[in-house]
């Protein structure tokens, strides 16, 4: 198709988080190139702080954006390959733009861009729409004698593991675990299992040699992924496994013998972790369960629930000093450590624990009483895209019957149905990905069944109105 450039100026660049397009049909040097020219003239900072993933395309628009950058008279600072985490912790600590070029868990024909203020904040809806504003614009280069330079800077990595160690050290160390870390052949290869052998855990690691074909397993964690290769991780009994996606913002946490730990349960463990050493509020996306409200409430917290993939826009409103933690299924802000959503982070907090306490996570979790309630995630792709939006509308109107009559409807994100058994049903369009998202949970496993065989059966039906078909299901 060649230059995307007149793509990129008609179509909104930003999703539920960041940057992510297939290249080069969507994404591609050029409009990499004017990204970098955008933010120089943002003007945030003199300098951007670049890391990548190991995607094959990353070294292309990694180079074109630090062009783009430079040419707006901006400095811009490769950092090189790492998690993009570390973007994050190069906004805060050395007072740049951190930038992570990534498509964090998506297929490998992606790729993309996540961006970070000084203060080490994912940038806001109002900072992405002043971006897209200037790409699509009349961008021009800096006169000569402004260029910028292209730097390399190979110790901000070094930093960030160092300082990430010096804040997870165990209080004690009862028993030095096995620990599976499966990085899914992306950018924690060489970060996490350090982290896990320097804080006392012996790591085996799987999928860990960098490949952006992901030839190991598909990058996002799902349950349905990781599941299926349970027989390969139990095989050297591990206290756990921790799975990463293609740039380690998001973890994933399994039990060898129980499977997949659900993602609201660790949300509620670290809540509860985190509320032990100071009070406030816990923010969570709309997608999250009861466990968490239940275990912020026991120990003292206050909980609101926002927009996913915005939560960190709601920590910067109420202020660190204010919110213990933001959390997402996968993803965690531990405010005590940044305000960026940080998977290696969660690694270190999840080691650390199971060395100190000398349990297994499965069984630390019990001992804790976070409960794990039946649940559901799952999304539906629709054939031909152009009928997704028509099959969700229809889907929407349904439940608003179906189930049953809601005692409450959050609409801030797709809509949330609550009934009056405490069950619940959330659907809505994925910001990254052309599908429907349907996300569930009960008290009782039949209630669980009955909702999510409506809601397959809704869409069926939706869709064949429409003249198109469901062409797959992930679950997880």
């Amino acid at each position: 198709m060649g230059s995307c450039l007149g793509m990129v100026i008609a179509v909104r660049l930003f999703g539920t988080a960041g940057v992510r397009m297939r290249y080069p049909d969507e994404l591609d040097a050029v409009a990499a190139y004017r990204l970098g020219l955008a933010m120089g003239v943002l003007g945030l900072s003199s300098c951007s702080y670049i890391v990548y993933d190991t995607r094959v395309t990353s070294h292309v628009l990694t180079y074109a954006f630090a062009a783009g950058v430079a040419a707006s008279g901006m400095d811009a600072s490769i950092v090189g390959l790492a998690p993009t985490p570390v973007a994050g912790y190069a906004g805060l600590r050395r007072g740049g733009v951190g930038v992570s070029v990534t498509a964090s868990h998506n297929p490998p024909e992606y790729n993309g861009f996540k961006f970070y203020d000084v203060e080490g904040f994912e940038f806001t809806r109002s900072l992405e729409e002043r971006v897209e504003e200037l790409v699509s614009g009349s961008l021009k280069a800096a006169e000569w004698s402004r260029a910028g330079r292209i730097l390399h800077d190979s110790t901000l990595l070094d930093d960030y593991v160092e300082d990430l160690l010096e804040a997870s050290q165990p209080s004690r160390r009862a028993w030095s675990p096995r620990v599976v870390v499966d990085c899914a052949n992306g950018a924690s290869y060489h970060v996490t299992p350090v982290v896990v052998r320097s804080l006392g855990g012996i790591p085996v690691t799987v999928n860990c040699s960098p490949d952006g074909y992901f030839p190991g397993r598909p990058p996002e964690p799902r349950r349905d992924v990781l599941e299926k290769l349970l027989p390969v991780y139990r095989g050297v009994e591990p206290a756990m496994v921790l799975a990463h996606d293609g740039d380690a913002d998001r973890l994933a946490a399994l039990d060898p013998f129980q499977g997949f730990i659900r993602q609201d349960r660790l949300l509620a463990l670290f809540a509860k972790i985190l509320l032990e050493e100071r009070k406030g509020v816990v923010v969570v996306s709309v997608d999250t369960g009861r466990v968490v409200d239940e275990v912020v409430e026991a120990s003292g917290g206050r909980l609101e629930r926002y927009i996913l993939g915005k939560t960190h826009e709601r920590v910067k409103e109420l202020g660190v000093g204010s919110v213990v933690m933001a959390g997402e299924p996968w993803k965690l802000i531990d405010t005590s450590w940044g305000p960026w959503v940080d998977g290696v982070r969660q690694a270190a907090l999840l080691v650390k624990l199971v060395v100190e306490r000398g349990k297994p996570l499965a069984r630390i979790l019990e001992e804790e009483g976070v409960p794990d309630y039946p649940w559901d995630r799952r999304s539906y792709v629709i054939d031909p895209p152009g009928a997704r939006m028509d099959v969700y509308k229809g889907l929407v109107e349904e439940l608003k019957s179906r189930l049953g009559e809601p005692v409450a409807v959050i609409d801030i994100d797709g809509y949330r149905f609550e009934y009056s058994d405490d069950s619940w049903i959330l659907v809505r369009v994925s910001g990254t990905e052309p599908k429907i998202r349907v996300y569930a949970e009960a008290r009782s496993s039949e209630r669980l069944k009955e909702m999510v065989d409506t809601v397959g059966a809704i869409v069926k039906e939706m869709a064949s109105r429409r003249d198109a078909r469901i062409a797959s299901v992930t679950i997880g």
